[in-house]
């Protein structure tokens, strides 16, 4: 099962709100999850991004994807930087 860090659509029309989610890349982009990692909301001035740090490391650990948007909003949040010194510590702890 390929696993995928992505948005699910919520909130109202004309009033998107989006959960930052772990899913089956299979299923639809509104379809069953397996986490919910944390929100994004682009109407907020500016936009209002909370991820858990610590679900989005687990699930990336575990060989999870991003989707390009995810990927973007995680490099925002300083995410992926920690996500890449951890794996250079690892390689020199070898």
């Amino acid at each position: 099962m390929a696993v995928k860090l992505r948005l699910k659509r919520m909130g109202s029309k004309k009033r998107p709100f989006y959960r930052v989610v772990a899913a089956d890349s299979r299923s639809p982009r509104d379809g069953r999850i397996i986490d919910t990692v944390g929100t994004y909301n682009p109407i907020m001035e500016p936009a209002e991004v909370k991820i858990d740090e610590e679900k989005a490391m687990k699930w990336l650990n575990n060989g999870a994807d991003a989707t390009d948007t995810v990927r973007d909003l995680l490099k925002k949040q300083g995410i992926l930087e920690k996500m890449h010194k951890q794996k250079m510590t690892k390689k020199e702890g070898k």
